[in-house]
């Protein structure tokens, strides 16, 4: 079709394929991103100081107040003992920390300066804690335990 003066012809966009698979990279990127924020999946939880530990015991097992606590040195965990002298461990579960008391089912054990604690639950697993005084724990186990 001959072009009239004062009307241009529409010029035809063409995108490169590899314009176009970065694109679509970018897209299937930022949906991923989308549905890991989603399911609150993101970095292992970590537990920094004694309040940090007391605010998640609260929340795994609402009422518990730690006498004594002791924190993994990687921050992955916690035992604790409140005044009645039950144990409470913490551990990871997703993005935040999963806790149970412990019962006379479980199983503690000294490996150096880690505790490995079993808590008798298939489902809750063991757990190993590198603590300064894992002996400490082991003893206060045995105590309440009877």
């Amino acid at each position: 079709m001959p072009q009239t003066a004062g009307h241009a012809n529409p010029a035809r966009m063409e995108i490169p394929p590899d314009v176009l698979k970065f694109l679509g990279s970018l897209i299937a990127i930022l949906a991923l991103a989308g549905i890991a924020l989603w399911l609150k999946l993101g970095p292992q939880p970590r537990i920094e100081s004694p309040e940090e530990a007391r605010i998640a015991a609260d929340q795994a097992v609402s009422g518990f107040d730690p006498v004594e606590i002791g924190l993994d040195q990687n921050g992955r965990g916690a035992i604790m003992r409140d005044a009645a002298g039950r144990l409470l461990l913490l551990r990871p579960h997703g993005s935040h920390f999963a806790g149970r008391i412990l019962t006379p089912l479980a199983r503690l054990s000294q490996e150096g300066e880690q505790l490995v604690i079993d808590t008798g639950e298939r489902r809750y697993g063991a757990f190993t804690l590198a603590l300064k005084d894992p002996s400490a724990w082991v003893r206060a186990f045995e105590a309440v335990k009877g």
